[in-house]
């Protein structure tokens, strides 16, 4: 693990080498490496008076912000955990993460203070709320602070925590297959070993601007945060993913790379600006966390004219394991039913097809379930020993929950999932959490969610569901009911009845069966 590729290391390096050049650019704020250094010694020296050290959970609940980059690398500098919140949740289920992670700080925005009073009385671990906004934003609170004031004054001494390399010093949340959330721990030697590929595999250097377009609640939003910014090059910061803005950007600040997902890439492709918007700054393009068409490739590689590499990975292997290169992007050419693969994994990756029957290896061209084993793979699920050993085995292979096969040349193709999990523009949805909230409904008697193909998000949420007798539920009322108590991106977006649901005879849904006609004629059984 190189020191200088960990959360605290980069900042400490970077700002030392480099203290004047530009680092931070969010709307009309901008930052050099000394100046965020000197607000992250500031925030670190208020998390110490809070009582929080190595170890210590901080949570952190906005939009793409420079305040994240406070807490992330200020947490840093005293051993402590950022714990990111999806700010899209409900608020009972931004709780559940909160109460789950046993943050003691919260630093939220004051746009999400209303969604936090209703359920600010269930979170007793929590010692202080800091708040985005006014003195009269953190009044509302128990417990609150301005954000402003409770860094003000703080000296800029860096308190010079180093840490271990299995420390962890990162704690994303991804939904169970309950629907209670899990919190990935990701550890120094995760991140510096993503941190130092985005050097060596993807040929970021010191001249790279990265566009940070994706949420930093997710690691295609804080994991390429640091990998884009690893070599001391600029990073431009987008609060919210708008299409217009998005190539302003690129045209005014000159970006050179970043990751977005599939759907972004379409809305881009819409953007009436587009045609009219210089490009030229362009070098690579990332994409993943959903699968994408053949024909958006071919014309994101005709309008952008740069090189795109796809990426696939999870939360649990920080992120990307396996990259399709630019030199296997070629819509034309004889190789191109590559472009239906996700590449092949990095060198220091090991990544196999075990039989779904037997737990064998499977030989090239055979559908089994994905494993991986590398340095990226997260130290486990936090509070969850039982879940983390059923994800990761004795030998530390990792389960991702895919199944795909590898081709005689070693690139990997998805085919489809193993657990029910539905991906929609980039999201992870498990059905068993809406299935629940459905149910909760008094007019229905059973229920099952699966994802159908939709051209703009890669699958979209459809429940199938069968009213009690005499009930006349209807399907826009079951989607308001979902509305309520999940994240809209996890409500369903159709609604079909049925008399009666396909089980197996100890019970279980047979998803594949009420899957198998939405999917029909496709090369793949994902989105």
């Amino acid at each position: 693990m190189q020191e200088r590729f960990t959360i605290a290391g980069m900042i400490r390096a970077h700002a030392a080498e480099r203290p004047q050049g530009e680092m931070l650019v969010c709307g009309s704020e901008r930052r050099s490496w000394s100046q965020q250094f000197e607000r992250s010694c500031a925030a670190a020296q208020a998390l110490l008076d809070e009582g929080v050290g190595a170890g210590g959970r901080v949570a952190f609940l906005d939009r793409n912000s420079l305040a994240y980059f406070d807490l992330l690398f200020g947490g840093a500098l005293i051993g402590a955990v950022n714990v990111a919140v999806n700010w899209r949740l409900a608020a009972g289920e931004i709780a559940g993460v909160i109460e789950d992670s046993e943050a003691t700080i919260l630093i939220i925005d004051r746009e999400y203070v209303p969604a936090l009073a209703a359920v600010e009385g269930g979170l007793a671990k929590l010692q202080r709320i800091v708040v985005i906004g006014d003195e009269g934003d953190a009044a509302s609170l128990d417990r609150g602070v301005a954000y402003e004031a409770w860094l003000q004054d703080r000296p800029h001494d860096d308190p010079g925590w180093r840490g271990g390399e299995d420390d962890v010093c990162m704690q994303l949340y991804t939904s169970g297959t309950t629907g209670r959330p899990k919190g990935v721990m990701l550890s120094n030697r995760n991140l510096a070993t993503a941190v130092s590929a985005a050097g060596d595999t993807f040929r970021v250097d010191a001249s790279t601007v990265s566009l940070v377009a994706m949420p930093l609640f997710h690691i295609g939003g804080s994991g390429w945060a640091l990998c884009g910014m690893s070599r001391g090059g600029r990073s431009i910061v987008l609060r919210d993913v708008e299409p217009t803005e998005i190539l302003r950007l690129i045209d005014s600040e000159g970006v050179t790379e970043s990751f977005l997902v599939p759907a972004v890439l379409m809305f881009l492709l819409q953007a009436p600006t587009l045609e009219t918007t210089d490009l030229s700054s362009l070098r690579n393009i990332f994409y993943g966390a959903s699968p994408i068409g053949e024909e958006l490739l071919a014309r994101c590689l005709a309008a952008f004219g740069c090189d795109l590499t796809q990426v696939y990975g999870l939360t649990e292997t920080t992120g990307a394991i396996t990259a399709l290169r630019p030199e296997d992007h070629d819509p034309t050419g004889p190789r191109r039913h590559l472009l239906r693969s996700a590449g092949k994994p990095h060198d220091f990756v090991e990544l196999r097809i075990i039989s779904i029957d037997t737990g064998e290896v499977a030989p090239p061209g055979e559908v089994g379930e994905v494993v991986t084993r590398s340095a990226l793979n997260m130290l486990g699920y936090f509070a969850k020993p039982e879940e983390t050993a059923r994800t990761i085995d004795a030998e530390g292979w990792l389960r991702t929950g895919d199944a795909g096969y590898l081709d005689e040349e070693g690139y990997l193709f998805l085919h489809d999932r193993i657990k029910d999990m539905i991906v929609s523009g980039g999201e992870n949805v498990y059905p068993a959490e809406v299935e629940n909230a459905l149910l909760a409904h008094a007019g229905i008697a059973d229920a099952a969610v699966i994802g159908v193909p939709d051209d703009t998000w890669g699958e979209a949420v459809k429940a199938i569901v069968v009213r009690k007798d005499g009930a006349e539920v209807t399907a826009e009322e079951l989607i308001q009911f979902c509305h309520g108590r999940l994240a809209g991106y996890k409500c369903p977006k159709s609604v079909d009845f049925a008399d009666t649901l396909p089980r197996n005879p100890s019970g279980k849904l047979l998803k594949r069966e009420l899957r198998a006609p939405y999917w029909e004629g496709k090369r793949r059984n994902i989105g």
